[in-house]
């Protein structure tokens, strides 16, 4: 399960939808807010570009949808970008889209649960709401590439964040790896 937020960092999520589009047991479901979808096109892409790569797309106003039930088992949920009001919300337990609620269902499930936080800087009112989502057991991940694998294009750091993330959810992640 992947969800975008309406942070900017929309090329991260392009990269994770690409990497678990090439594992062959993964089937990606997907679901943008309507904030995400603004965003996508500011940083010049297009929702279809990224909807073509899951296996299924969900509409964010759709709390009916599979995804807002308990009963729908995923191996888990990465919100890339996820913003601060989604962890703010998140964190509040407001679902108040399909984003929302499915995030919610991992948390409750007790199902990984990854935000890939795309804000800078992080005032307290988002602290505290981090510490709250990960003590309900979300990982928080910041979006901040390592540069031990010498990246040579923008490219190299958001495949060292998708392995990141992969790694996080148990899949099988290619790339260069800390060798100290």
């Amino acid at each position: 399960m992947v969800g975008i937020s309406g942070a900017s960092g929309i090329p991260y999520a392009r990269r994770l939808i690409e990497e678990l589009a090439r594992l062959e047991a993964v089937e990606t479901h997907l679901v943008m807010s309507a904030g995400a979808r603004e965003v996508m096109r500011r940083e010049g892409y297009e929702p279809e570009q990224l909807e073509r790569l899951a296996a299924f797309v969900y509409d964010p106003a759709d709390l009916g949808a599979v995804l807002a039930s308990g009963s729908f088992r995923t191996s888990g949920m990465v919100i890339a970008p996820a913003s601060a009001t989604t962890a703010g919300k998140l964190a509040a337990g407001i679902a108040d889209n399909l984003l929302l609620r499915a995030a919610y269902v991992h948390l409750k499930e007790k199902r990984p649960l990854i935000l890939l936080l795309r804000e800078t800087p992080l005032p307290l009112p988002t602290l505290q709401a981090l510490v709250t989502l990960a003590q309900a057991g979300a990982v928080v991940m910041p979006a901040s590439p390592g540069f031990y694998n010498r990246p040579a294009e923008v490219e190299d750091l958001l495949g060292f964040m998708a392995q990141r993330i992969l790694d996080h959810l148990g899949l099988k992640a290619a790339g260069p790896r800390w060798e100290g």
